[in-house]
């Protein structure tokens, strides 16, 4: 955020001329005049409030500015005290102060064109008022307090939202000028108000119960009071009293004006000394940078020397698991092995036992077949169990030795592993506290860095975001722009070659005489009426004779098919309408005019004598021209013509199938023709459209 905050300053000539015209009002001999318009304000400033009450200043122009209220803070009405002429017309002020009545020498007030909602009940104080303009405003309705204006004489509310007027305004008797919007009052009528001000003043008398007196009467008293302050303002009245007191004002003033320029001095100083100090803080945050830079750099690093020797640890830690779990797989494999081997040894001594009993059967037997005694077997056999089963227990003692070896040397490497692990456990997490460590100075250091250069960096940032989002408005602008330009430049070249692809239609279409194209289109209207489908030439057959000669004698068989297909009898015609036949598809206006009076005369004549009804023997209806014979060819090119497809004149891809009439022309699809009122080759006015069907 910036560190000081300032209005929006105006223009340089704008400045140049508020100074010299508040330099013009303080020069010695100078008129009773301040103006200060077109000077781009946006408040009075305190120097003209001092300069009308000290030089007491008859005219004040604050005109064509932005003023939003009359009155700024620490300022007083009373310095006005002297204002006979105020205008502040071209601003956008919403309302006038409410003690504007203080200023009771004021004769002038001209608000025009501004945003005022009300006028303020103290505007009756001002009993010297003379003109008041409020022309173009916001006004909805004006205070009862006007009536109090006894010195008024030209009053202008028009262009507002008034619809009624104050009866209390009859009591102005000095009124010769009202100006108002009659169209839109209410109160008085608007004929009283389209009048004049002479009615106007007669109607709210009446309506208060006054009687009306022209303003002449009354305007005696206010011109000798005028005339009377005029003469007191001039040089030769009685202003000596006042001088002393005008040079000790002057005094103060001149005094004024000098620690106003001390404070101008020292205000320029402060600024001075203020950019110094903006550039030695821009120089210190760009030293602060690049040694954050070189923090940063230091710590990335740091920081890859740590993960670098973290890695080559980690690679060792996992080379020494690996050797481990080798020597783990190893000594299991080994203790694998022995047990295999003891178990294959049981089984030796099992399969041995069991040849000892084989040969201790053979041996009974043969010792029975020696007929050797029972207690000699018996002791021998004794002796042999007994040498077997300690041969057994030596041999389970080694095998539990063996086991109990194994399994302490397998729970020694175990417990070396799980120490080394953990012991490369604390040494991994004791050096990544360190980095932790090292990481939150850092972070600290940064963060004390970051938090005294944020107001100074925020400062110049939003300096910068303001810039960047004019650049980026310019530049959206400068895009849309240019987006604009290649569209019309892509339509501009699109319609030069439509309009080219259609001249060289045109000509190819002109470059035909006109009898063949005659002879053309003749044909082709014949190939349609010869072409109509069985349904629609079974409905003309069923028409009345009459209603057939009728359209014949007035040249209107083309309707032929459009009555056929609405099944239209001269009894329906009788009840038809111009209208109705519109709606049917007979577009001009004097054939639906003829054919309802031709049907009529016929349903008259018919009526007196019925057998006009009955068609004669031998009658032949007439039917469109048939197609020319063979032995007489047409003057226009049929083989080629019939070899050509033409393509629709507007999208240019599909072939034409519609037929405009009354020109005839063949040249739009059906999907291009329902928008057109207009033939494109010929622009005349599109009256039926008939749709082609190719045979193949």
């Amino acid at each position: 955020m910036p560190l000081f905050f300032r209005k929006r300053k105006p223009s340089e000539e704008a400045r140049k001329r508020l100074e010299y015209q508040m330099c013009l009002a303080k020069e010695a001999g100078a008129d009773d005049i301040l103006d200060i318009s077109k000077c781009e304000l946006s408040e009075i400033p305190f120097g003209a409030f001092a300069t009308c009450k000290v030089l007491q200043k008859k005219v004040l122009i604050v005109h064509t500015n932005h003023l939003t209220s009359l009155l700024p803070k620490s300022c007083s009405l009373l310095s006005l005290a002297t204002i006979k002429v105020l205008d502040l017309h071209d601003n956008q002020l919403t309302a006038l102060p409410d003690d504007i009545g203080q200023l009771t020498a004021l004769q002038v007030l001209n608000v025009e064109r501004n945003q005022l909602t009300y006028l303020p009940r103290s505007i009756g104080n001002l009993i010297q008022l003379q003109t008041l303009n409020v022309k173009d405003n916001r006004l909805k309705e004006l205070p009862d307090t006007l009536g109090e204006l006894r010195s008024l004489r030209t009053l202008d509310i028009s262009e507002s939202e008034i619809q009624r007027l104050p009866q209390m305004l009859a009591h102005v008797r000095t009124l010769e000028t009202l100006s108002l919007d009659a169209s839109s009052m209410v109160y008085p009528p608007q004929e009283v108000c389209g009048a004049g001000t002479e009615a106007i003043q007669q109607f709210l008398c009446k309506a208060s119960g006054l009687e009306y007196y022209p303003p002449s009467q009354y305007l005696l008293p206010v011109l000798e009071q005028d005339g009377a302050e005029n003469s007191r303002d001039s040089p030769n009245g009685p202003t000596d009293r006042f001088s002393s007191e005008e040079v000790e004002w002057q005094n103060r003033f001149s005094d004024y004006e000098k620690r106003k320029e001390q404070k101008m001095l020292e205000k320029l100083e402060f600024e001075r000394r203020l950019e110094l100090g903006q550039r030695e803080h821009a120089q210190l945050l760009q030293q602060s940078n690049s040694q954050k830079d070189e923090i940063l750099q230091t710590v990335k690093e740091e920081q890859s020397r740590l993960e670098q020797g973290l890695s080559e640890r980690q690679r060792y830690l996992d080379a020494e698991r690996q050797r481990l779990q080798e020597q783990l797989k190893q000594t299991e494999q080994s203790i694998s092995n022995r047990i295999q081997k003891l178990l294959q040894e049981n089984q030796r001594q099992k399969k041995s036992s069991e040849i000892l009993k084989s040969l201790e059967n053979e041996r009974i037997r043969m010792e029975q077949l020696m007929s050797i005694t029972q207690e000699e077997t018996e002791n021998l056999r004794r002796r042999e169990i007994a040498s077997a089963m300690q041969q057994m227990l030596t041999e389970s003692c080694k095998t539990q030795l063996i086991q109990m070896a194994s399994e302490a040397q397998r729970q020694n490497l175990v417990q070396q592993a799980c120490s080394s692990m953990a012991e490369m456990d604390e040494r991994f997490q004791q050096i990544l506290s360190w980095q932790q460590m090292d990481q939150n100075k850092a972070i600290s250091q940064i963060l004390q860095e970051s938090a005294m250069q944020k107001a100074a960096f925020e400062a110049l940032q939003v300096k910068k975001d303001l810039m960047h989002r004019q650049i980026r408005k310019q530049e959206m602008i400068s895009e849309q722009r240019w987006v604009l330009s290649s569209l019309l430049q892509q339509l501009l070249k699109e319609k030069t070659q439509r309009e080219e692809e259609l001249r060289e239609i045109l000509t190819e279409l002109e470059a035909k005489s006109e009898t063949k194209q005659e002879n053309y289109w003749l044909i082709q209207y014949q190939r349609l009426l010869n072409q109509k489908p069985l349904s629609l030439k079974l409905q003309e057959e069923g028409l009345e004779r009459q209603l057939v000669a009728l359209l014949v004698e007035l040249s209107a068989e083309h309707y032929l098919p459009i009555f056929a297909h609405h099944r239209i009898s001269l009894d329906m015609l009788s009840r038809m309408g111009p209208g109705d036949l519109a709606k049917v598809g007979v577009s001009e206006a004097g054939l639906q005019h003829q054919i309802l009076r031709r049907a009529q005369e016929l349903l008259d004549a018919t009526r007196a004598r019925p057998e006009l009804l009955k068609p004669p023997q031998g009658e032949v209806l007439p039917t469109a021209p048939e197609e020319l014979p063979e032995a007489v060819r047409p003057s226009a090119p049929r083989a080629e013509l019939e070899a050509q497809t033409s393509e629709c004149v507007v999208c240019l891809e599909r072939e034409a199938q519609m037929i405009f009439l009354n020109c005839g022309h063949v040249c739009c699809c059906q999907q291009c023709c329902q928008p057109l009122r207009t033939c494109p080759l010929c622009r005349q006015d599109i009256a039926q459209r008939l749709r082609i069907y190719h045979s193949r």
